[in-house]
């Protein structure tokens, strides 16, 4: 009897296929559905691109850290700059992962990319990602009180802190309203950048290729989480390790989902 393909092991070369370049990769549109195992495969990869340039990865994760939380300190106009420039500086990771595929080096230029090229295109990503998140905490403040809005924007208020049971489920059900949206975000960045896709429809591609891929992308959680854990253990160090690592996972998870060899 023909021994049966196990669903959950890993791709045997799609992923890590570090010959190609974009220029010659073929853009699926939606995405295809690919094996459970490669959920993990793509944090493998992310490794594998880790260690190619460690030393950068970690600037790089440093840098785009302090954007971050200098944003965040700045009331009002910093948390519509986080959601803004994330894409930005993602899309300029991304390319610094395809370089890493032709055999090139990720640099800390390549953070700052996208404020060269498909600007535009990545800041309207950014904006659709704020949008969402606005509507997410209207609903959550339409159901549970508008009095909760600032603790999900970081400022704890005294008179709702008591009400953990309150403020739990509204997480919950903040939470699950962020999973569609963080599914049409993720890989929206590497699909503008890298083929020059309109925002509106890289947002749907990213979202259609994670809801083809909701096993993969369930393995993927659970290893990331644990790792997420051990990372945190030892003062948060093991982040500038698994923080790069997610990021190159990202460029992995789009290379397997959204491209084959071919004429782009």
């Amino acid at each position: 009897m023909a021994e049966q393909p196990n669903p959950y092991a890993a791709p045997a070369s799609r992923v890590d296929d570090v010959t190609a370049t974009p220029a010659s990769l073929r853009l699926i549109p939606g995405g295809r559905t690919v094996p459970a195992g490669n959920g993990w495969q793509w944090l493998v990869t992310g490794w594998e691109l880790f260690k190619r340039n460690p030393g950068g990865w970690i600037l790089i994760f440093i840098i785009f850290l302090a954007i971050v939380m200098l944003c965040s300190w700045v009331p009002l106009i910093g948390f519509v700059a986080t959601y803004v420039l994330s894409p930005v500086l993602l899309g300029g990771v991304m390319l610094g992962c395809a370089a890493l595929e032709r055999g090139g080096q990720i640099e800390v230029s390549h953070l700052f990319v996208g404020f060269r090229e498909k600007t535009s295109s990545l800041v309207i990503v950014g904006l659709l990602y704020l949008a969402g998140i606005l509507a997410i905490l209207v609903v959550v403040g339409l159901i549970f009180g508008f009095s909760l809005v600032p603790v999900f924007l970081g400022q704890p208020q005294p008179d709702v802190a008591a009400a953990i049971s309150i403020v739990l489920l509204a997480s919950l059900v903040m939470l699950a309203l962020s999973i569609p949206l963080l599914m049409g975000v993720w890989f929206a960045a590497p699909l503008v950048m890298l083929h020059d896709v309109r925002p509106v429809d890289a947002f749907k591609a990213s979202f259609f290729g994670c809801l083809k891929n909701v096993v993969p992308f369930l393995v993927y959680g659970v290893i990331a989480f644990f790792a997420a854990i051990i990372a945190t253990l030892p003062i948060l160090l093991g982040w500038l390790v698994l923080g790069p690592v997610i990021m190159g996972s990202m460029y992995a998870g789009y290379r397997d989902i959204f491209t084959e060899a071919g004429p782009a």
